[in-house]
């Protein structure tokens, strides 16, 4: 399996978020297709995506109170992501070091989120 890209530090969320979901995309490509493994991709890229969507909906919110709720689900959607990741490395742990990449960068925008949910109280 060819190493995925690492993710370097971009402070564009919006940039961030899609690198990360494409970096899981690539991944799944790369995965056996069995029922186990079609269950988890699926999750995980709906997950991954989500962080994204959500935060760029959380961009365009339309007060204060919108933008938080939104930046909460983007915060989910990130340890969701992380969950999936997770089986997946069991279910594949021949791939575990291409993972941890990726759970690397889901907890670091999971943290990012929190912080973020933090200060717009």
């Amino acid at each position: 399996m060819t190493e995925l890209p690492k993710t370097k530090h971009c402070f564009d969320l919006e940039k961030r978020t899609l690198e990360f979901a494409k970096n899981v995309i690539k991944l799944c490509k790369q995965s056996p297709k069995n029922v186990i493994n079609n269950e988890l991709i699926g999750q995980l890229i709906d997950s991954s995506g989500s962080t994204g969507a959500n935060y760029r909906e959380a961009n365009d919110a339309l007060s204060k109170k919108d933008f938080r709720h939104r930046i909460k689900i983007t915060r989910k959607e990130s340890k969701e992501s992380y969950y999936w990741l997770e089986l997946l490395i069991e279910a594949n742990p021949e791939f575990k070091e291409n993972i941890d990449i990726l759970l690397k960068e889901a907890l670091e925008l999971k943290k990012i989120f929190s912080s973020i949910v933090d200060k717009s109280s």
